[in-house]
């Protein structure tokens, strides 16, 4: 039986894809060292490269892999239906890979079927990666950008301002006459949370409004942390306003004060982060700060596209999209 890639990436250690890169003499992302393992154990086994095999990988490359977490959120539909209608108007496939949570294995189990095919590019949404498995992926020879997603390093994305959105759903409250606003369900370690956070407290600053503590409720942006958000603030909360993390937490801060008794907006404004449909079935209909998501896959095929055309392994961009308020009429203006 021939010797394949895969039996030296396993003797060795290493991915697939690290091994392809060095028997082709591609030099980035593997440093000497794992160079002359690579070589050595080729030798050792004695690998014959398949010319064949390689003529059909550069014939099969209008394949675009999607790899898709287990997100708490529902806006990943209209990131795939832009992705779909921008691949097929160019004559591309497009396969869909799930990483099920954030558990590691499932992480590199789906990058690995991603880039152990012919495809021309990667796009990935929503996804966190661990630093091994990101090593993974930028080992490949495979063009990839995070949708969604940003960063503060120079991993390529397209996404939203993430501090903008925070920003201009806090001056929608203050501007509508309240002072006291929390924000719910929202992770405040990475770069998401984060940046929405700072929008938030430079709004509030801006207004001379002190934040409290207590007006952030942490989460993971499902309905479940909008649900414990709005029991954290209360029955009988201080605040006039929340901002939601994402559609499905608003609902959940939403149902929860009704449970509470609390009227909505009579009693308690909201704002919701995404603006998908979720937003026109609630009621009242929820006001929010619209991402454009369906734009971010249609760009992200534009961004792998231009890649290949020029030759290139990586897609060097990183795109913020524009975001908008869409008043619905869960927000109410105080005398």
């Amino acid at each position: 039986m021939a010797v394949t890639i895969k039996d030296i990436a396993r003797k060795v250690g290493v991915a697939p894809s690290t091994v392809s890169r060095v028997l082709s003499n591609k030099s980035k992302y593997y440093t000497s060292e794992t160079a002359e393992m690579v070589r050595n154990a080729a030798k050792e086994l004695g690998y014959k490269k398949n010319q064949a095999a390689v003529e059909l990988v550069k014939k099969r490359s209008n394949v675009i892999a999607a790899v898709v977490s287990s997100v708490k959120t529902n806006f990943a539909e209209q990131i795939i239906d832009g992705i779909q209608q921008e691949a097929r108007q160019n004559g591309y496939n497009l396969i869909i890979v799930y990483s099920g949570s954030a558990d590691p294995e499932e992480q590199r189990h789906a990058l690995l079927t991603a880039i152990e095919r012919p495809v021309m590019g990667i796009l990935l949404l929503s996804i966190a990666l661990t630093d091994d498995n990101l090593a993974l992926l930028q080992s490949s020879d495979v063009p990839y950008c995070f949708l969604s997603m940003g960063f503060d390093d120079d991993r390529p994305f397209i996404s939203s301002d993430d501090e903008a959105i925070g920003y201009q759903a806090t001056k929608l409250l203050i501007n509508k006459g309240h002072r006291k606003i929390g924000i719910a369900g929202i992770d405040q370690y990475p770069y998401t949370g984060r940046r929405r956070l700072e929008g938030y407290k430079k709004a509030l600053k801006e207004a001379d409004i002190t934040v409290s503590q207590d007006w952030i409720q942490p989460g993971d942006y499902s309905y479940a942390s909008g649900e414990a958000a709005m029991k954290a603030f209360g029955k009988h909360t201080e605040l006039t306003g929340v901002i939601a993390a994402s559609d499905m937490t608003a609902i959940g801060v939403l149902n929860q004060a009704n449970s509470f008794g609390i009227a909505v907006p009579t009693d308690l404004s909201i704002v919701s982060i995404d603006g998908t449909e979720m937003c026109n079935i609630t009621r009242p209909q929820l006001t929010s700060i619209s991402q454009d998501f369906f734009q971010m896959g249609v760009i992200g095929v534009q961004m792998l596209q231009q890649s290949v055309a020029d030759g290139s392994e990586r897609v060097d961009s990183q795109q913020f999209l524009p975001v908008s308020a869409v008043n619905r009429k869960s927000v109410r203006t105080l005398d």
